[in-house]
Order: structure tokens, then C-alpha cells, then sequence
């Protein structure tokens, strides 16, 4: 069964008060798209479609060719999102999987589990849901007696009982692509003159299918980011993640708190992190080296080792025992275990 991504990317983001399209906000030093499509191919096994609009030819330019694009040219709501979408996948994919760029922190797992519970689902789709106490402005998931979803109500329209659901609607669906395409064309346009995903869980309800609802194991991966507020609650997450990850390989960080590292880092066993360091760009790291405090590195090849107190290094290469000391700024050079501090360094 051919399972395909499209990733809705077309939005203004205006809370964000930025001349940045929202999804290319960097979120641990990489552009938020860039998460959404990483996950969202390793969990289909195929190349997304990102639906662009707002800033499309910078999409395009930072996700490359790790997909292929749409383009909305009007900004008219979800449903519309995914409609332009058609033209590229009708006939060409068994199922959709329907995602949104500014929700960074799910998982390729969270999106398998998805699509298997709509493989087994004889309905034609199934959504992600979220139990969570801060409603975060989402949806409300309304069930009936047996458990079945039988609508979302968008928080301005529920009622005080509505309002009091705290299962929520993720905005992440997977659809069955013979049933979408002529669902898209029943979806009405609502009041502020758009085309809501929503209304296709009533639709298929309304025809007498089974809508499921699958719900996410952490809340925390569905965290939209549409202020800097839940961008930083964001960076929190995911460098909690990221530095759990090498805590749990070997690498010991002395506080993680104060510990900043990208997700192409790479980090060897027993190597030692100390407070207030950052680890940028495609920085690698051996075994059983000293890093900080107070250091940041940046495209660093940093051998077995080493050491580096309370320093600057960029673009350049440690071999194996090498020493950076205190205040030393080391740019595009290669320093060797038994190199001292020479002209080679700026030093600031």
C-alpha cells in the first residue's frame, strides 16, 4: 500500500511578527520544516508534498529536494491546502498522510502508528488526537457512547460542555485517497470564507463511516507553534530530547540545563560536557574528550581527547589529544596534541 505525506506550509504565521515564514523559524538551530520532513518521509518510506504559499520560494530554497511542492495560491484554509495537492497524487497513492510544518516535535513512530491504525480502520480516516489539560486554542475531539469520534468543534464554536473535552484534535490526519479527492469538493465554505479539514470527520460521519481517533502516547509532541512563546516551549522539548538521546549513548552532561546541542551533532562515548556549552552545526565529536564550560563549537571535528576550556571553535579540526585553552578563538585551522597557542589563532 502506497502511503504518501503532504505537509501544509502555506500559512503567514502572523503571531509570530516576523518577516521569517513561521516554518523556517529555527528550532535547535534547524529550520522547523526540516523535522516535519524528516519524520514524515521515514514514516512513509517516500518523498512529502509541502503545500507552499507565504514565503514559497524560501520553502523551497531550505527543503531542497527532500520534496516535491504544491502551491496555494490563495490562502483559503486547510481543506483548500490539501485540494491543491490533488493534481499530484490522485491515482498515484493509496493513503494520505496529512501533516502541518509548525508541529516539529512529532515523531516518525507517532506518524507509523497513524497510518497503521488507518490500514486496519474500514473507515476512510483516522486522526491524531491529544489528551492535554492547556488546550492550545485546539479543537475538541466529541466521541459518542462507544468510544467513535463523532465531530470536532473548534474552540470559538463549543459550548461550556465542549469546552471542558480536553481530548483534542492534533490537526494530523491519514485519509484514504478514493474517498478524500470527492470529499474535498463537499467541504462548505465556512463563514470567514475558508475550507476547514475539520469538516471532513463530519462528512464521513455524516455517510455513516467510523472515524478513529488515535491518541498520542507523549501530548508534547503536538505542540503547534504559532507565537515565539510555544517557540521556545518548543526549543525546550526538543533539546531535552536531543540531549537525553546522548546521555542514554554514553556522553555525560554535567547540567544538562544549560547544555545546547543541534540535532546533526554527532558526540563519542565518555566525553564530558559542562555547563553553558553549545554544539552547532555538523559538529563531531570523539570519545573521552573535556568540553567546556562556557565553549561553543561550530563545524568542529574534534578527534579522541581532546579538550576544550571555556573557547570559540569554528570550521576546524582537533586532532586526536588536542587543547584548546581559556579564551582562545580558533577559525578554519587544525591544532594537534602537541601544538601550542601560535599565529594560527585569533584570539579575542
Amino acid at each position: 500500500m502506497i502511503v504518501t505525506g503532504v505537509i501544509l506550509a502555506a500559512g503567514h504565521g502572523k503571531r509570530m511578527l516576523s518577516r521569517l515564514p513561521k516554518v523556517l523559524h529555527p528550532l535547535a538551530g534547524r529550520p522547523m520544516i526540516l523535522y516535519s520532513i524528516q519524520a514524515v518521509a521515514e514514516a512513509t518510506g517516500r518523498k512529502p508534498v509541502v503545500v507552499v504559499g507565504h514565503g514559497a520560494d524560501a520553502v523551497r530554497a531550505t527543503a531542497g529536494d527532500r520534496a516535491d511542492f504544491a502551491l496555494q495560491e490563495q490562502q483559503l484554509g486547510t481543506a483548500h491546502a490539501l485540494a491543491v495537492t490533488r493534481p499530484l497524487l490522485e491515482g498515484r497513492t493509496d493513503l494520505v498522510l496529512l501533516a502541518t510544518a509548525d508541529m516539529p516535535l512529532l515523531t516518525a513512530d507517532t506518524f507509523a502508528r497513524l497510518i497503521a491504525e488507518q490500514k486496519a480502520n474500514d473507515g476512510p480516516v483516522t486522526m491524531l488526537s491529544l489528551i492535554a489539560e492547556d488546550p492550545h486554542g485546539f479543537g475538541r475531539v466529541v466521541r459518542g457512547p462507544g468510544g467513535e469520534v463523532l465531530a470536532i468543534v473548534e474552540e470559538a464554536q463549543a459550548t461550556p460542555e465542549q469546552l471542558a473535552i480536553r481530548e483534542l484534535n492534533a490537526s494530523v490526519y491519514c485519509f484514504r485517497a478514493d474517498w478524500l479527492w470527492p470529499a474535498l469538493e463537499r467541504v462548505e465554505k465556512s463563514p470567514k470564507g475558508e475550507y476547514y479539514l475539520t469538516d471532513l470527520v463530519g462528512i464521513a460521519v455524516g455517510d455513516g463511516y467510523t472515524v478513529r481517533a488515535l491518541v498520542a502516547e507523549d501530548p508534547q509532541e503536538a505542540i503547534g507553534i504559532n507565537t515565539r512563546a510555544y517557540l521556545a516551549e518548543a526549543e525546550e522539548i526538543m533539546r531535552n530530547r536531543i540531549n537525553q538521546r546522548w546521555m542514554d549513548a554514553g556522553v555525560t552532561l554535567v547540567d544538562p540545563r544549560t547544555t545546547y546541542i543541534e540535532p546533526d551533532v554527532t558526540i563519542g562515548k565518555d566525553t564530558i560536557i559542562y555547563p553553558n556549552t553549545h554544539l552547532r552545526g555538523e559538529t563531531r565529536v570523539g570519545s573521552d574528550c573535556r568540553i567546556g564550560p562556557n565553549a561553543v563549537l561550530s563545524g568542529a571535528l574534534v578527534g579522541d581527547g581532546c579538550t576544550v576550556l571555556s573557547a570559540v571553535v569554528e570550521d576546524s579540526v582537533l586532532e586526536e589529544g588536542a587543547r584548546v585553552e581559556p579564551f582562545e578563538v580558533l577559525r578554519g585551522v587544525r591544532r594537534t596534541a602537541a601544538q601550542p597557542q601560535t599565529d594560527e589563532l585569533s584570539v579575542q
